[in-house]
């Protein structure tokens, strides 16, 4: 028998790789992908056609917020206000194997809140 940690994990990279093959970003319209540790969040826009990472932001840039769910909305008006410097507009967003729930919703609401459009 599997161990449950073991599950988890694999359960979490079929997710990944799930969504992953439905987002694709370019130049114009990027990847906006999140990744959620315990304890912080991190946003890029990712152009797939290139490799490259357009703009990135984590919390322990953010200043002055004291909940997990304030630094993930500060994480999403961070990166649209970056993305917005480098003339970017529309993304498409990457949840990753997180849900569509609490600090990835946060940072996507962030984003659209600061004129970034997903």
């Amino acid at each position: 028998m599997k161990k449950s940690q073991k599950i988890k994990n694999e359960a979490r990279a079929r997710r990944q790789r799930r969504v992953r093959a439905k987002v694709s970003g370019t130049a114009t319209c990027p990847r906006l992908s999140i990744y959620r540790s315990l304890n912080h969040v991190y946003a890029q826009l990712i152009d797939d056609q290139n490799g490259k990472t357009i703009v990135s932001a984590r919390d322990s840039e953010v200043k002055d917020v004291k909940t997990k769910m304030e630094k993930a909305t500060a994480v999403g008006k961070l990166i649209a206000e970056k993305a917005a410097t480098k003339k970017i507009e529309k993304a498409v967003f990457d949840r990753g194997m997180f849900k569509y729930h609490g600090r990835v919703k946060a940072v996507a609401d962030g984003a659209r809140e600061a004129g970034l459009t997903i």
